[in-house]
């Protein structure tokens, strides 16, 4: 039983919940007062509901994400009648902005906007000491609904890490942040409203990275959105996990493109191959859709950083593009696909525009026609130079993209697709054959990905069989399989070279290894 219950529907079971674990942390002598749950949006609402019910809780907080504002929605609903006498606090990115009209915000008793690491506890002592000195059932406060989080120095706020529990260490993505912000001001993107950068102390932070280092986390995502913005501090991190390299070691950090200079390459370059993975926010090549949503980078000297990083580093990259954005045409998306595809990143999301709550996409709406989905995650459904067909075209193609190329499953047997043209426009008449095949984007078996590349590359594009079978057999032993799809059985070689890669590290990272 808890008098406070803190709670929130993560993506997956192996997400953890970066929020509550700060709101924790930061409960002062309420945390011992203060459970955390944390289910997934797969879970019975229900049996969530009855979770909660259990504790018997005064005070239930819940994070609100755009992916979870659905089922949390009608979890609130039910809390309402299951736990009568609770406060429901809510909270997150997805409850932030634009809040008037939802109805979970109707639902709710309180919602606190934006940081609420240190306004939560606050909230929550006002309402407990009420309860104490006038009544037995918690009331509602005499206030606004709405409280609005402060943007604290980061001194003030404590660091969430010796919440991460032995399962959590075990099973989940461990998340870590040394500073919080974005100095950019993108217009697609909430950062873009989290302005000044500010920095956790970097000597109490790099101590909480050891104690996890000493408890076993040997993967570590850190969310800060521009980790190299501050060469100093970015560059005290890498020199901090470089001294301590150990086997299955892995960091993700997000990276600004065009921003790698001389100390911070030759600090990367000493790193393994596999344990750095750099995400870089490509977006858009086109400088003049940069230019109209207040994103400016040198493309030039993207390329430059891209080139080292795959010539002269083991890291991996994982960049993104994205469709939709005012004022990018069909056109110039391919070109800044080939584009990013001839720099040879091991990964490439492509991503569809997303209209989020607050930012500052929507003064295009009018001029570009800019028609979004009105359910999360609110993506793009057609504008001005892309219709309805083409954006779903194009969401089509995102998603065989991510299944045949970033999984690493055909690292090799890919680039066959587009050695006589534009990738782009080989890959897209791929989709566009496959579909019409299977009919579907999810929930293609593997050794019919197989089946499906063998055939399109020898039937339609008439490459040579005995090469192509050679290639998709060497693909797919890289993992460590050693049966053969059927399509494959002519040219079984039972000398053939089974790769072998550090199974420690992410299998999808895994894969792209040995290329």
């Amino acid at each position: 039983m808890a008098e406070i219950v803190l709670t929130t529907l993560n993506a997956r079971y192996w997400h953890s919940s970066f929020g509550l674990r700060y709101l924790k942390a930061n409960m002062g002598e309420l945390a011992d007062a203060t459970a955390l749950i944390e289910f997934t949006i797969n879970d019975r609402l229900i049996d969530i509901v009855a979770a909660i019910r259990s504790h018997q809780p005064k005070i239930i907080g819940l994070g609100i994400y755009i992916w979870n504002i659905d089922q949390t929605t009608q979890l609130v609903r039910d809390l309402r009648a299951a736990c009568p006498r609770a406060v429901i606090v809510i909270g997150g990115p997805e409850v932030s902005y634009e809040y008037e009209q939802l109805p979970i915000v109707e639902d709710a008793d309180y919602l606190i906007t934006g940081e609420a690491d240190l306004e939560f506890a606050q909230l929550c002592r006002r309402l407990l000491h009420q309860d104490k000195t006038e009544a037995t059932q918690l009331p509602v406060l005499n206030e606004s609904k709405v409280i609005p989080g402060t943007i604290s120095t980061l001194d003030q706020v404590r660091m969430p890490y010796e919440l991460y529990s032995d399962e959590d260490i075990a099973h989940r993505v461990i998340y870590v942040e040394i500073s919080r912000g974005c100095p950019f001001t993108c217009e697609f993107c909430l950062s873009a409203l989290e302005i000044p950068v500010r920095l956790f102390g970097e000597e109490e932070f790099l101590q909480a990275m050891q104690n996890l280092l000493d408890r076993g986390v040997r993967q570590f995502k850190f969310v800060d959105r521009t980790f190299n913005l501050n060469l100093r501090v970015s560059a005290a991190v890498l020199r901090f996990f470089l001294e301590r390299m150990t086997d299955g070691l892995f960091l993700h950090f997000e990276m600004i493109p065009d921003r790698l200079p001389a100390p911070l390459r030759e600090l990367i370059a000493e790193f393994p191959p596999g344990v750095l993975q750099f995400e870089i926010g490509v977006q858009t090549f086109n400088a003049a859709v940069g230019e109209l949503i207040s994103r400016r980078q040198d493309n030039n000297q993207l390329e430059d950083n891209f080139r080292f990083l795959r010539e002269q580093t083991g890291v991996h990259i994982h960049a993104d593009l994205i469709v939709g954005l005012p004022g990018e045409t069909l056109l110039s998306f391919a070109e800044g696909f080939d584009r990013l595809v001839r720099l040879n990143p091991h990964e490439i999301q492509v991503g569809m525009l997303k209209r989020l709550r607050g930012t500052p996409i929507t003064r295009h709406d009018e001029n570009w026609e800019m028609n979004y989905s009105r359910n999360a995650p609110y993506e793009i459904l057609s504008n001005r130079l892309l219709d309805f067909e083409t954006v779903h075209r194009m969401r089509r193609f995102a998603r065989y993209w991510d299944v045949f190329a970033n999984s690493g499953n055909f690292v090799r047997t890919i680039p066959l697709l587009w050695e006589s043209g534009s990738p782009f426009d080989r890959f897209d008449g791929f989709c566009e054959w496959l579909y019409q095949v299977e009919q579907r984007t999810h929930t293609i078996p593997l050794k019919m990905q197989v089946t499906r590349l063998f055939e399109y590359l020898t039937a339609e594009l008439s490459l040579a069989e005995d090469r192509v079978a050679a290639v998709l057999l060497e693909d797919y032993q890289r993992g460590g399989r050693r049966d053969i799809p059927d399509v494959l059985r002519a040219w079984y070689d039972r000398t053939s070279d089974v790769r072998k890669t550090r199974q420690s590290l992410p299998r999808r990272q895994q894969r792209h290894l040995r290329e």
